[in-house]
């Protein structure tokens, strides 16, 4: 950890104050002797996803959240990276990272435990000029490829909200975005606060007006860990009253999110 990741973590620690946790607790969220964090990346930064730094570490909201958490256990962190919420979920479920973030659904919510939420994204689409849709609800439409990240709560939502084609998966935000430009999708089902970055890398491009949902991003930890939940319940709550979650969307460039209540 270089000197501005420690003054941060260090920071954040001390805007939550600290405190040491019940031995329980401490089993159950660092049983390795440090935090294993299930991150997101893309390659561009959002209210959920993260980017790659050069060295290979994170940077983004939830690392910054993941080092605070860690920072009142008193363990290091260890950011375990996914290019897809699917692939995150998987690894929490199996016990493979001990923390994660991610968009909830029913059928997330049946495999892990969510804590609260930390942010409210809005979904919507990203369509090429060629597709000539405009709206959300122009995307449902015989002849449309509509593609959305395999594993996730958004492909999960569109899939059963799309009546007249369906939508195939990729693996990446990166993935997603290269079929755009090559003419292999018409309209890539993600956050809005999400795909500005990629808008200039599909000439002609544009997000489609309204919103087909709101999706809650949640804190979360793996089933049958009561005091893990509790503990990250009680962190998240913290952070919403504190000023930490808003310093850390002002930090990221993101001065307007959608907040959940408590914030």
């Amino acid at each position: 950890m270089n000197i501005l990741q420690f003054g941060l973590t260090l920071t954040l620690s001390l805007l939550l104050g600290g405190g040491a946790l019940a031995n329980e607790s401490e089993k159950e969220l660092a049983p390795t002797g440090k935090l294993r964090a299930g991150l997101v990346f893309a390659p561009s930064l959002s209210l959920f996803f993260n980017v790659r730094q050069a060295d290979g570490t994170p940077r983004g909201i939830t690392a910054d959240l993941a080092s605070a958490l860690a920072a009142e256990l008193g363990v290091p962190v260890e950011p375990v990276l996914f290019p897809n919420s699917g692939l995150a979920t998987d690894a929490l479920e199996a016990g493979r990272v001990d923390v994660s973030f991610m968009p909830v659904d029913d059928a997330r919510r049946a495999r892990i435990a969510f804590g609260p939420d930390y942010v409210i994204a809005e979904s919507t689409y990203m369509v090429t000029a060629k597709s000539g849709a405009r709206t959300t609800a122009d995307v449902d439409r015989a002849g449309m490829r509509v593609i959305g990240i395999a594993g996730t709560a958004t492909i999960r939502l569109v899939g059963g909200m799309l009546k007249h084609t369906t939508i195939a998966p990729v693996t990446s935000v990166e993935e997603a975005v290269a079929a755009m430009r090559e003419d292999r999708a018409d309209a890539f089902a993600l956050g809005r606060d999400s795909l500005p970055p990629y808008l200039s890398q599909v000439p002609g491009s544009r997000m489609t007006e309204g919103a087909f949902h709101r999706l809650p991003i949640a804190i979360a930890v793996a089933k049958g860990k009561p005091a893990a939940l509790a503990r990250v319940t009680d962190f998240i709550e913290r952070a919403k009253t504190s000023g930490l979650l808003r310093g850390t969307f002002d930090r990221h460039g993101f001065a307007d999110p959608v907040a959940p209540p408590g914030q």
